[in-house]
């Protein structure tokens, strides 16, 4: 029992993992980012000129750039919440390649952490790609963009964290419909990618700034539009709490189901 509970152990055996991943996904790489940006990329221009030709302008803003620098936070924590939950889920239970890896000198916690790592490393490029589009709209030309890949990255690291928990206690496939019904859709809304927190009521702004996509956005929306974030230690302290602490209950859960 104290073997579960215990504080992860790592080693660079999970680079080998991470590159495994890499190789199979650069297979498809190309349909794989499109499919990513596609919705994204379709509320941006449905939201952004449909609803933006009647709302010029929020908090100051042009509403496009408002939506688009809260769309890719919306985005990454999308494309790392997919990987950590159907893809591996279908390593670890279908396809059983997790069952593989552990036959070899390799530990639970280092396939873990290679499958956060991945997760996060695709929510990137997916990231990347919608900066690459928002860039081509005249958004987001600012020296300040440099510092958004990092954090970006981050982000993708703290969903894939919280998205592995959910996996580790999945049954099947359909299990990941109530995560993304009852927990990632309402943290769109609730976190100012469509519209200012400040219009929700002061309980709900309370407890919308703990939430780690609203982190996300308070961090890279200043960004996108040449400022820099009000706060942004208390936002980088969310996400990494969120990510360590997920982590950490991932490996435990993961423990419990596979090495009970």
């Amino acid at each position: 029992m104290t073997a579960v509970y215990r504080l992860p152990a790592f080693s660079i055996r999970f680079l080998p993992i991470w590159k495994r991943n890499f190789l199979v996904w650069k297979k498809l790489a190309v349909a794989s980012v499109l499919g990513n940006i596609a919705d994204p990329l379709i509320t941006l221009i449905a939201f952004g000129y449909g609803l933006g030709s009647l709302l010029q302008t929020v908090d100051g803003i042009p509403y496009i750039q408002f939506l688009a620098s809260g769309s890719i936070c919306m985005s990454v924590m999308m494309a790392a919440s997919f990987e950590a939950l159907y893809s591996a889920f279908s390593r670890m239970h279908v396809q059983k390649t997790w069952e593989a890896l552990l036959n070899a000198p390799i530990a639970l916690d280092d396939v873990v952490l290679a499958e956060m790592l991945w997760a996060a490393t695709k929510a990137l490029f997916s990231g990347i790609a919608i900066l690459i589009v928002i860039f081509l709209l005249g958004i987001g030309l600012h020296p300040q963009v440099f510092m958004v890949p990092p954090l970006l990255f981050l982000i993708g690291m703290t969903f894939a964290s919280l998205g592995l928990i959910v996996n580790a206690l999945a049954k099947g496939y359909d299990f990941f419909t109530y995560y993304f019904t009852l927990a990632l859709t309402p943290m769109v809304f609730l976190s100012g990618v469509y519209y200012p927190t400040s219009q929700l009521p002061s309980w709900l702004q309370a407890f919308a700034n703990i939430l780690p996509l609203g982190a996300a956005v308070r961090l890279i929306r200043p960004l996108l539009l040449g400022n820099w974030p009000a706060t942004p230690v208390a936002d980088v302290i969310v996400l990494i709490v969120y990510c360590v602490g997920g982590f950490y209950l991932a490996a435990i859960l993961t423990r419990r189901r596979l090495l009970k």
